[in-house]
């Protein structure tokens, strides 16, 4: 059965510039712009409390974008309507993206106060890929913000990497993630570079000039990963995600496993009491309507038991433990394989998965080709 708790997502869609490779929901704006969204965030954030006052919050995430992109005055505005608005519970996990080089005075006290967890844009050590990447800051500026916020008190800190970048060899990732792993982060994030249509690196890939690693040089850097931080003392717990123990993502762990979470602000998707909708992407339509959530809904659907069950799958088995038989059996009212029948023995007899206490999971040859195996329990 799923729990009363609820995530929180607040979405900030501003950056200082738009990277090469990003697809996501951001962009630069002037410093009116950014005021008048807080502003607007906060009315989103009491209206939408007021419908789920039987909820306790025990994970919140501000992500963007980039959110130290507004002033820290906005922000402390918003987590203060947040813990006013919400029943926040003691211990709740709150994380922070911030990218380096973008930390001020004002933003130190915002994080003593109301931050227990940072998520930092590093991408890569070395200078000339960040460069490529149109990353705003350097190596350096990365050391200093993560020295900096150690000196703040910051006790959990995840560090984001992407390889397989253009021109990136197998002993260049090498070294970006044996000096990660040296500054002993609580958590990295490891993904490899996916080139999204609509973006200066598409434009470059459809003109033959972005010179991505091949397919043998990126297999070796994802079994480098894996392989380097477990030496460390990193516990992998999803595909693309490693941490110490007791330092895994609470929030991210959410949309693994299926429980309810809440995207405020522009475009921020939702998933509660089985129903998945996001907000308007439109700035002018958000900016002026966004004391009315529903009105802000698009894409709203209610999750059939199948729509439930393929997710339960697909996005559990991202999980190194997998999912659990009797979960399932809990959630649904019928056996797993009485919904799936040979298929999760036939991917245990190829070697892709395998079955221990009550769970199925991948192998390694199964993450391997992950995707091809969870797009086989689609129903």
């Amino acid at each position: 059965m799923k729990n009363n708790t609820l995530g929180l997502y607040l979405h900030i869609p501003f950056c200082v510039r738009k990277c090469a490779y990003c697809d996501f929901l951001s962009f630069p704006a002037d410093e009116d712009v950014r005021r008048a969204y807080a502003r607007a965030l906060v009315r989103e954030i009491r209206t939408a409390a007021q419908k789920r006052r039987d909820r306790q919050v025990d994970t919140i995430f501000i992500g963007g974008g980039t959110p130290t992109c507004l002033p820290a005055d906005c922000l402390d505005t918003i987590m203060t309507a947040v813990t006013d608005a919400f029943d926040v519970l003691p211990g709740a996990e709150v994380t922070m993206e911030m990218n380096p080089g973008t930390d001020s005075e004002g933003l130190d006290r915002f994080i003593f106060r109301f931050i227990n967890r940072l998520s930092l844009g590093l991408q890569s050590m070395k200078n000339e890929e960040l460069k490529d990447l149109g990353r705003i800051h350097s190596r350096e500026d990365f050391l200093k913000t993560f020295a900096h916020m150690r000196r703040l008190g910051v006790e959990n800190i995840n560090v984001d990497l992407m390889s397989a970048l253009p021109g990136q060899s197998a002993a260049d990732w090498e070294e970006t993630l044996r000096l990660t792993a040296e500054l002993q982060p609580e958590h990295i994030s490891a993904y490899s570079l996916i080139v999204e249509e609509g973006t200066p690196f598409f434009t470059r890939y459809e003109n033959g000039s972005l010179d991505l690693p091949d397919e043998d040089t990126e297999r070796a850097m994802y079994r480098t990963t894996a392989s380097l931080l477990a030496e460390a003392g990193y516990q992998r717990y999803e595909i693309s995600n490693y941490a110490k123990p007791g330092f895994e993502s609470r929030h991210n762990s959410r949309y693994w496993t299926g429980e309810d979470y809440l995207g405020l602000g522009l475009g921020a998707s939702s998933l509660c009491d089985d129903t998945r909708w996001r907000n308007t992407t439109s700035l002018e339509t958000y900016l002026d309507t966004s004391m009315h959530p529903e009105s802000l809904m698009r894409d709203a659907r209610v999750l059939t038991v199948r729509d439930r069950m393929e997710e339960f799958m697909f996005l559990g088995l991202r999980l190194t433990k997998g999912v659990s038989l009797e979960e399932f059996a809990e959630r649904f009212g019928t056996s797993l394989r009485d919904i799936y029948g040979s298929l999760p023995d036939d991917m245990i007899a190829k070697g892709l998965m395998a079955e221990a206490e009550g769970r199925l999971f991948l192998t390694e040859r199964g993450i391997d080709v992950s995707n091809r195996v969870m797009a086989e329990f689609l129903l």
